[in-house]
């Protein structure tokens, strides 16, 4: 099957921002929460049965914040009952000009995993 690309700023939203929905006025349209719940986690859940990857290209935004990627990534084992393996052999994502980006990401995806909290 053909692996599902999720490009944030035109799939999601241009400036993903927070945790929660709650964290300040449009994060309910912002938030890694609604990323994951809305775009992410149904992605995997599919690539899952096709038998592909999700790619998330988060180029195009030099801001994300560690709240949303932890929301996001980490959020797919803490939250919505993924285990390690879907996530870490089905998840792949990209950022074309900050390796700052992934690195956050890797970490977040880890603490997850160690069953370390937000």
């Amino acid at each position: 099957m053909k692996d599902i690309t999720i490009n944030v700023v035109t799939d999601f939203h241009p400036k993903p921002y927070g945790r929660d929905p709650e964290d300040s006025p449009g994060c309910e349209l912002t938030c890694g929460k609604k990323f994951r719940e809305d775009k992410l986690a149904p992605a995997l859940k599919k690539a899952i049965a096709d038998d592909c990857d999700v790619i998330v290209d988060l180029t195009g935004y030099n801001r994300y914040g560690r709240s949303f990627l932890d929301e996001a990534f980490g959020g797919l084992i803490r939250e919505s009952g993924f285990s390690e393996s879907e996530v870490t052999k089905r998840v792949k994502y990209k950022h074309d000009h900050l390796k700052t980006v992934i690195n956050i990401i890797d970490d977040r995806i880890q603490a997850a995993i160690n069953g370390s909290s937000k």
